[in-house]
């Protein structure tokens, strides 16, 4: 296998040279073969989603060099079209906050943007994981942001899947509902009631309970991005948990 060489402030690493993950991903792959498990299809976009939004708002914000983050964005929009979905090889289990898939995503994005922008991979002349596709942010911030955005995701599917359940329930509700039987209380038979009314109430049943997921949907919305681990105020102190507006001299 051909590599290159990329520098960090451990020394020097050898990546594979075809690899779009650079230096940190890849002292994570060789440190941490714990489980052989990567991250969900499903983290990983949401967290290429959060760093394209965050090119996006420092592109309009005039924080990131327009080209740059036009960049940045296309890499992220190739991501989620399904490209490079094999280069994420950081294990789940891995050191503390997320650091190491956060580098990794960082990694791939600006790689790729590079190329994008008629550099090569592993240069990072024109954009840098650090300075460009993760400015103003934070592991703090990003990781439990992707969480939420990932469950979020998820919950599109599971709610599909629950109104599937419910409609069969329903129709079942209505098939049955002149068959006679034994209603059970306490393992033991009780009053008559229609076998209708049984799956009618699975059904009911379920409609609560998406009614609970709903509102934890909803909840999932509020993210915490741009507020890191201790946020403070442009003067250095604490600003009562309220996330920075200006990240100028904020960057990770």
């Amino acid at each position: 296998m051909a590599f290159r060489i990329e520098k960090d402030s451990l020394g020097d690493v050898q990546v594979p040279v075809e690899a779009y993950w650079g230096s940190q991903a890849e002292r994570t792959r060789q440190l941490f073969k714990i489980s052989g498990l990567t991250e969900h299809p499903k983290m990983i976009d949401a967290y290429v989603l959060l760093k394209k939004a965050c090119a996006k708002a420092n592109t309009d914000l005039e924080l990131l060099d327009a080209e740059v983050g036009r960049a940045i964005m296309q890499a992220a929009d190739e991501v989620l079209g399904g490209n490079y979905r094999d280069q994420f090889p950081v294990d789940v289990f891995h050191m503390g906050a997320g650091t190491s898939f956060n580098m990794n995503t960082n990694e791939v994005l600006a790689n790729r943007a590079e190329e994008i922008l008629g550099g090569t991979k592993g240069e990072y002349s024109k954009v840098n994981p650090n300075d460009h596709v993760n400015y103003g942010q934070s592991t703090n911030d990003t990781f439990p942001s992707a969480m939420r955005i990932m469950s979020r995701l998820m919950l599109v599917d599971l709610f599909e899947s629950v109104d599937r359940v419910i409609a069969a329930f329903d129709a079942k509700g209505r098939e049955f509902d002149g068959i006679l039987k034994s209603g059970r209380t306490h393992l033991q038979d009780a009053v008559p009631i229609r076998l209708g009314q049984e799956f009618t109430a699975y059904a009911n049943a379920l409609r609560r309970a998406r009614r609970w997921l709903e509102h934890a949907a909803f909840e999932l919305e509020e993210l915490g991005i741009g507020g890191s681990a201790a946020p403070a105020g442009p003067d250095g102190l604490p600003n009562d948990g309220k996330v920075i507006a200006d990240q100028r001299d904020y960057r990770s």
